[in-house]
């Protein structure tokens, strides 16, 4: 069993001052794992003041070849790492191994590559349009920011944000989920070797470990200037709060029960076939998951009668398995959720068409679920309006386009939204109408840094690309001064 008892501080490994510590259970066996320290707000102190010391001592005006170099650094550094991150994820997440390699950890380094390439395009010192004297815009670091990931995309997410942050000129601290702290190790390895081969001073990144607590003390800290997190949309709104109070900037990717429309004119054993797959990855543990499956009611029977055929295909086995298929649920508690909702589904009177409560057939140990379709799902259900964050799809029928896009939309959340049709005028009037921050439509994926995040319950801000780099950034308005190389 591993113990992840040390903290990355000024790029030296130290023992936390706090003496708390975090059980860990392998979600595949429910075997003990190890333990992960919590630290205390002492721990949380001395990270914030070395990223500050750093920001304060020269980090706030490196130049821009300094950030690239320290980012493509890490990126050489994590491309040495790749076995070892696809086998922590695998391990603390449950995640099967080939997932981990090909989509986990690719999804990951992908980001940074992208980062990076939108850092080498963009200039953080602008000139702007004018038929007066010397005027520009600047784009300055925030100041230090803190960093807190989730487990279900443990390198994924730390990407997003560490990438740009680096770029942007922020000093880090990281404080990842206590779920996935191995992989967060790892991360930190890599950038202690990739300061020391770019020159960066150590202090650009700070790892701290713990639960909720230690992310409260974070958060709260006074010398944190911008905060990005993503998780649960409950403890999103604490951070809000907490960070208002002294004004902090905040990125937040939350919560989602994304629909995912199909129309009659669609190609729909691709839709169906698409749509599914998209549920189910990583277990159904993806903010973003096509959950919420709704259908024109002219192919609706079809659609019922093929997702519960195609749904029986996905298969469930140990993540140290090769082969596509699904893991388990990464802790008890999230089992737990998932097994109460789908029993509040066949409660609440939605048709079961696939899969339902209890671990799959020969599966007696783990946090294993039934991969799970229910039908004719009214806007009212819980399974219809609560996050699931598991492999349970649900399905409803509309009437019109207009009724369609109202369903769409009858959701606290607004993160991504998935639409299927064979015309492109709908294709665009539909886009324009979902209340959503990302739209899909007919299988296409995302461009590579386009923005991601959502709009209400889902969150505040973007990721990716040059919009994750402007979220750790100010911007200055200079008039009569012309730049002139420093």
């Amino acid at each position: 069993m591993r113990k992840l008892n040390a903290i990355s501080i000024d790029g030296a490994w130290t023992s936390p001052s706090g003496r708390g510590r975090f059980e860990l259970t392998n979600p595949a066996t429910e075997a003990p794992s190890g333990w992960v320290a919590v630290c205390d707000e002492t721990d949380v102190d001395h990270a914030v003041r070395a990223a500050r010391r750093t920001f304060d001592n020269g980090w706030a005006h490196a130049p821009k070849a300094a950030r690239l170099s320290l980012l493509a650094a890490l990126i050489e550094a994590l491309e040495l790492r790749r076995a070892a991150l696809a086998d922590a994820i695998s391990d603390e997440i449950g995640a099967p191994i080939d997932f981990a390699r090909s989509r986990q950890v690719d999804a990951g380094l992908d980001h940074l590559q992208e980062t990076l390439r939108a850092a080498e395009q963009i200039d953080d010192d602008q000139a702007h349009p004018t038929d007066g004297p010397a005027h520009r815009v600047r784009f300055e670091p925030v100041g230090v920011a803190a960093l807190i990931t989730p487990w279900n995309w443990p390198l994924n997410q730390v990407a997003l944000k560490l990438g740009a942050a680096i770029v942007a000129g922020c000093p880090v601290v990281l404080k990842p989920s206590e779920l996935s702290s191995r992989t967060a190790v790892l991360v930190a390895e890599a950038m202690q070797d990739a300061e020391r081969a770019s020159q960066a001073p150590p202090g650009v990144f700070n790892l701290i470990l713990g639960d909720g607590s230690t992310g409260a003390a974070l958060v709260a800290h006074p010398d944190i200037d911008v905060v990005s997190f993503t998780g649960s949309t409950d403890v999103g709104r604490q951070i809000a709060v907490s960070a208002a109070q002294s004004f902090k900037r905040v990125t937040l990717e939350l919560g989602g029960k994304s629909p995912n429309l199909l129309f009659e004119d669609c190609d729909l054993e691709t839709a169906i076939s698409q749509g599914l797959a998209h549920c189910f990855r990583n277990a159904g543990q993806s903010c973003n998951a096509a959950s919420r499956m709704l259908v024109a009611r002219e192919i609706y029977d079809d659609a019922v009668a093929l997702a519960a055929q195609l749904a029986d295909t996905f298969k469930v086995g140990p993540p140290e398995q090769p082969g596509d298929h699904l893991g388990p649920q990464v802790s008890h508690t999230q089992f737990e959720r998932v097994q109460g909702l789908i029993e509040t589904g066949v409660t609440e009177g939605a048709r079961l068409v696939s899969g339902g409560p209890g671990r799959p057939d020969g599966i007696t140990t783990g946090f294993y679920s039934r991969p799970t379709v229910f039908a004719d799902v009214a806007s009212k259900m819980r399974i219809f309006r609560e996050e699931i964050f598991g492999p349970v799809l649900t399905m409803t029928p509309f009437e019109t386009e207009e009724d369609g896009i109202a369903l769409a939309n009858d959701t606290d959340y607004g993160l991504a939204a998935y639409l299927q049709t064979g015309d492109p005028a709908r294709a665009d009037r539909v886009s324009r109408k979902l209340n959503a921050g990302m739209i899909q439509v007919n299988g296409s994926s995302r461009a590579p840094g386009a923005p991601f995040g959502g709009v209400k319950a889902s969150g505040v801000g973007r990721e990716a690309g040059i919009w994750g780099i402007r979220a750790f950034q100010d911007i200055k308005s200079i008039s009569g001064a012309a730049a002139h190389d420093l």
